[in-house]
């Protein structure tokens, strides 16, 4: 491991070029876990009203009302996408890469890049932003912030907002399971229920700059197709394969100045094709980030 660790830091220093491909994996090294005590804190009169013991558990309940579920989601937009991470994992990638010309693709819809300093021109976020509503319908390819939206309903819940942006709830009070309904997000076109921009259906807004994104993206893959680029892959399971995993396979295999990383918790097989030319890093991505910060 400390063998392969200096061959990649090495590789990155003499690269043109850094593509980082993210997923989930690399949040949750980050400390954005969705059950344990970072869920009964700010989850546990719910988690002990339905029944279930994650965050992700919760989303998907049938509540019997849009109060309750706008006052369970607007605590989950909250610590998922304007609570500070737990630990500097992000801001160690930053650090690892910042001098050169990177490029991050990514599946995790929590804004972390940006919060640690990465430029917004070089990210593309595929599957949508926590911080974005959209119509339900949706009527228009239009995208809304919405953070003054959702801290309403979470003042209204009886939280206070503190430090890192972490929501604390006042000593002797109980926090409120529903909204009122008059901050229920609507459209501001059409009037019909707003919704979170992720993909999980048709009904995905790919708006204008979601779009500019993917210009940006595709660009840059044109522009480096022949250099001596890294892929470096964290954090990234078998959901949605084909968006990171594979590209960079692909990638790699077509370029043979490319070189494939991957920091991931579980052994992660790689073609034959371009094993001579993978590196592979097995653990948790924020000490692997941090030991390959080390020193530079």
């Amino acid at each position: 491991m400390d063998q392969n660790i200096k061959q990649l830091k090495q590789l990155i220093k003499d690269a043109d070029a850094v593509m980082i491909g993210a997923g989930a994996g690399l949040s949750t090294a980050a400390g954005f876990v969705y059950a344990g005590e970072r869920f009964e804190r700010t989850f546990g009169d719910f988690g002990r009203k339905y029944g279930f013991r994650d965050m992700y558990s919760g989303g998907f309940y049938p509540y019997g009302t849009q109060e309750e579920f706008w006052a369970y989601f607007s605590r989950n937009i909250w610590v998922n996408r304007y609570m500070d991470a737990p630990k500097r994992t992000y801001e160690d990638l930053f650090h690892l890469v910042k001098n050169k010309d990177y490029f991050v693709l990514t599946t995790n819809v929590d804004h972390c890049f940006q919060k640690a300093g990465f430029d917004k021109k070089r990210l593309f976020y595929t599957q949508g932003d926590y911080g974005l509503f959209q119509c339900s319908e949706p009527c228009c390819k239009k995208t809304w912030d919405n953070e003054a939206m959702v801290r309403r309903m979470i003042i209204a819940q009886g939280f206070v907002i503190g430090e890192g942006n972490a929501l604390i709830l006042p000593e002797g009070k109980t926090a409120a399971m529903r909204i009122p309904s008059e901050l229920l997000p609507k459209c501001p076109n059409c009037g019909k229920p707003l919704t979170t921009n992720l993909r999980s259906d048709d009904k995905f807004v790919e708006d204008a700059g979601w779009q500019t994104a993917a210009v940006e993206y595709e660009a840059w893959l044109t522009a480096h197709q022949h250099q001596k680029v890294v892929y470096l892959e964290i954090g990234v399971g078998y959901n949605t394969p084909g968006i990171i995993k594979y590209n960079f396979w692909q990638q790699v295999y077509r370029n043979e100045h490319a070189v494939y990383a991957c920091l991931n918790a579980e052994e992660s097989p790689v073609p034959e094709a371009i094993q001579a030319r993978s590196v592979l890093l097995q653990g948790g991505a924020d000490e692997l980030i941090r030991q390959l910060t080390e020193d530079t």
